[in-house]
């Protein structure tokens, strides 16, 4: 059964990529309509993908997407790797979606992320090379000196700014700063939710300046999203890169994507209500 399901999905995911028609359907219909207004081109599409496990008809499998981008006379490689479940019978395709994560671990309402002068002043000045460097070796991938979850985006990003200079502190007290140690973390460092509040309130150590608009980030700063505009964030992302248009191109895990617009009008998570928030890293500089 098993290289009948391999031939079976091989080839649906060959259709589905190497057809420029096929940019009418789906995840790639968004994906051109978002390319649109950005007054951009999806020029090329390939599609990678791996068979994780079978077991009967269910199959779980990845599909790597590589898109060739070109605005105006400038080109860049976008990537996004999405994990999926399909159900085939009879070498039939018959159901195929995208795997439902599971909710973020939930904050105490009572928790003060920031203490201010109960916690200690760490020297802060940020190396914006290093986080982008880091967040590009390990966008599709997770380093095994800090645990991996389900729902990785926080934890990814808590990483690169660590890596760009970012102080842990707070330590052992999981409603307070933001750090990781072996075998436990903050809420800040894991939850994006907690992690926007630690942003918008720390004021020492790794904080940050909220900015009105996309455009004024540059490599090494951090989105927030509030998908359903609930007032509850539920992603995060870092600022890699910047578009022709000064517009930013972010990493981010659980979907791990790599170089991908901000606005995220492409996901499947999108909808007309979402809120975001743009945060300029400051540090002792600054």
């Amino acid at each position: 059964m098993y290289p009948e399901i391999q031939k079976e999905w091989q080839s649906r995911l060959n259709s589905l990529v190497d057809e420029r028609e096929n940019l009418t359907c789906g995840k790639l219909a968004r994906k051109q309509k978002l390319a649109e207004s950005r007054n951009s081109e999806i020029v090329k599409v390939k599609g990678f993908g791996k068979i994780v496990s079978a077991d009967g008809q269910k199959v779980h499998y990845k599909i790597h997407l590589k898109y060739l981008m070109k605005q105006g006379e400038h080109f860049y490689f976008e990537e996004e790797i999405e994990q999926r479940i399909a159900r085939i019978d009879q070498g039939c395709v018959i159901e195929d979606a995208a795997v439902v994560r599971p909710e973020e671990e939930a904050v105490p309402e009572d928790s003060d992320l920031d203490s201010g002068a109960l916690l200690e002043r760490v020297p802060f000045y940020y190396d914006r090379l290093k986080a982008v460097q880091y967040a590009e070796r390990w966008w599709n991938s997770h380093n095994p000196d800090f645990p991996h979850f389900p729902v990785d985006c926080t934890n990814y990003i808590s990483q690169c700014l660590h890596a760009g200079g970012a102080p842990m502190r707070g330590f052992l007290e999981r409603g307070k700063g933001w750090w990781m140690r072996q075998k436990n973390w903050s809420y800040s460092w894991t939850v994006a939710h907690a992690f926007k509040w630690y942003l918008a309130s720390s004021a020492t150590g790794l904080r940050a300046k909220e900015m009105p608009s996309a455009e004024m980030l540059q490599p090494g700063d951090v989105i927030c999203y509030d998908f359903q505009g609930d007032g509850r964030f539920d992603h995060s992302t870092i600022v890699t890169a910047m578009d022709a248009n000064g517009q930013p191109l972010v990493n981010a895990h659980t979907t791990n994507s790599r170089m991908r617009y901000w606005s995220y009008e492409d996901s499947t998570a999108y909808t007309e209500n979402i809120k975001y928030k743009f945060y300029s890293i400051q540090d002792d500089r600054t």
